[in-house]
């Protein structure tokens, strides 16, 4: 007969570890080191298994572990490291629109690369975002994640999300512009709109 703890335990693997290797991505871009990702990762699943009875059955596991990872760096870690601050941008679309066409070629290029292996520029373009974009692009153009989870996950209004994830792609298409143009894209810049469209 199985007992409380053990009980515990199978449960809290069956329902937490399936999200371990999307966890580590997480925390390779945001730590931007392999060591320290694995030791954030080590120390997420150590409180989520410590906090996992106050876990409410059937809601979002990885939403939960995406906000105990993300919270546990910002607390931990971010002291540790000569990471920027965190840059304070408007929240609202402004004069820097991007075109549909802008969004569609981000994502394009992001998805066309394997999660850990892409271009040296690429990965240094979005390790460069300030954290509250990047974690945002990560989670939507990474990981696939939708709007309603990364919400959660980051505890914002899915509004915040989409303005965050559009802000962030303007900055990193701003960085890749010539890294788009070796790797076959046509780039077209209208400065008066603030937009980069992009042609296959």
């Amino acid at each position: 007969m199985k007992t409380a703890r053990t009980q515990y335990h199978a449960e809290f693997e069956q329902e937490m570890l399936p999200y371990t290797d999307a966890l580590f991505t997480y925390a390779l871009y945001l730590t931007n080191d392999r060591e320290q990702a694995q030791d954030l990762l080590q120390d997420t699943y150590m409180k989520a298994y410590r906090y996992y009875g106050k876990f409410e059955r059937g809601t979002n596991a990885r939403a939960w572990l995406y906000r105990i990872l993300r919270n546990t760096f910002i607390n931990e870690y971010r002291r540790v490291q000569r990471l920027p601050d965190l840059v304070q941008f408007d929240e609202q679309l402004s004069s820097y629109k991007m075109s549909d066409s802008l969004n569609s070629g981000a994502e394009e290029i992001l998805r066309s690369a394997d999660t850990e292996l892409f271009g040296d520029e690429v990965s240094e373009a979005i390790s460069a975002l300030p954290e509250k974009f990047k974690s945002v692009i990560i989670l939507r153009d990474v990981q696939d994640l939708p709007y309603e989870e990364i919400a959660d996950a980051l505890k914002i209004p899915i509004g915040t999300v989409r303005s965050r994830l559009h802000r962030a792609r303007a900055l990193l298409f701003d960085t890749l512009k010539g890294y788009a143009r070796s790797h076959g894209f046509a780039v077209g810049e209208t400065f008066n709109g603030g937009s980069v469209a992009f042609a296959g």
